[in-house]
């Protein structure tokens, strides 16, 4: 039985159809022929003008990695340099000094020892921004408008997760550890932590609630928690200056300064504790020329 899609041919062939067919392809041969000659030869196309290149697309995260640094404008005559800063208390200085250390390009950040209730931790401002702390994820929870948490670094040995504080510009962490903080604790923090940034862009910092700031002078295992502004960081030279009343001797060091492979050494003036970290040409003129005047 034949497929039903077969087509099976029955009888003589029309013979009308090689006629219609001729007679079709007559008449299209004509409309064409009219065509061809009715278009008049075409203009040249015109050039477009060049474009210019498309500038790439940066991500949130790249734009947010930006140094987490204040660099102070500088006043130079004669080799020495001066700077106008305010430390996270509040308090004013001018900061005098031999030009060749370029503290002003160093840029400098701020650091604050903080208490909650009986547990101490550090507010510090990570050198590379929040990218540092974030690593292009996704925080674990919010607590409120400009805190939020974030995961335990690989790496970071005994500290915990990381409470990270966005005032203006700066970014600020205060890294856990043990005994962890509880949640009630972390909301504590997270209200209690105040910043405001001064109109030539410094940090400064106060304690609301059950939070207290680490004031000039207090230790914590024998380390200065006071407030404090730190030059430089990374790979680069460091200079820390440390409000110590009285130039009482402290002999612990910040953490953010030791440990990094340099030579380290430190001086006190009028209450204040010059702490250098680089090669020793750097820490000695450092320890030798910086001036710190308090207003």
């Amino acid at each position: 039985m034949a497929d039903q899609f077969d087509v099976i041919e029955a009888g003589e062939r029309d013979r009308r159809r090689p006629i219609g067919l001729l007679v079709v392809l007559a008449l299209l041969g004509a409309s064409v022929a009219g065509l061809i000659l009715s278009r008049g030869p075409e203009p040249a196309p015109e050039r477009e003008p060049p474009r210019e290149a498309a500038a790439p697309i940066r991500s949130l995260t790249r734009l947010d990695s930006r140094p987490n640094l204040l660099h102070p404008e500088a006043d130079e005559k004669k080799g020495t340099a001066r700077i106008e800063v305010t430390f996270p208390d509040g308090v004013r200085a001018t900061v005098r000094y031999p030009a060749e250390l370029r503290l002003d390009r160093l840029g400098l950040r701020p650091f604050q020892g903080v208490w909650v209730d009986d547990e101490f931790r550090q507010l510090t401002a990570p050198y590379n921004g929040e990218l540092e702390i974030t690593r292009g994820g996704e925080p674990i929870r919010s607590f409120g408008d400009n805190v939020t948490l974030w995961p335990r670094q690989a790496g970071s040995g005994s500290f915990g997760q990381v409470l990270l504080f966005a005032f203006g510009p700066w970014r600020m962490a205060m890294y856990d550890r043990p005994p962890g903080l509880g949640f009630d604790q972390r909301l504590a923090v997270a209200s209690g932590v105040r910043g405001r940034v001064t109109g030539d862009g410094h940090l400064v910092l106060s304690g609301a609630g059950r939070v207290r700031l680490a004031a000039p002078g207090d230790t914590e295992r024998g380390e200065p928690v006071g407030p404090q502004l730190w030059f430089g960081g990374g790979a680069t030279d460091m200079v820390a200056l440390i409000p110590t009343p009285g130039c009482e001797k402290t002999r612990g060091l910040p953490r953010g300064v030791r440990g990094r492979g340099h030579p380290v050494a430190d001086v006190c003036r009028d209450g204040m504790r010059v702490v250098a970290m680089g090669d020793d040409a750097f820490v000695g003129k450092a320890l030798d020329g910086i001036r710190i005047s308090v207003k």
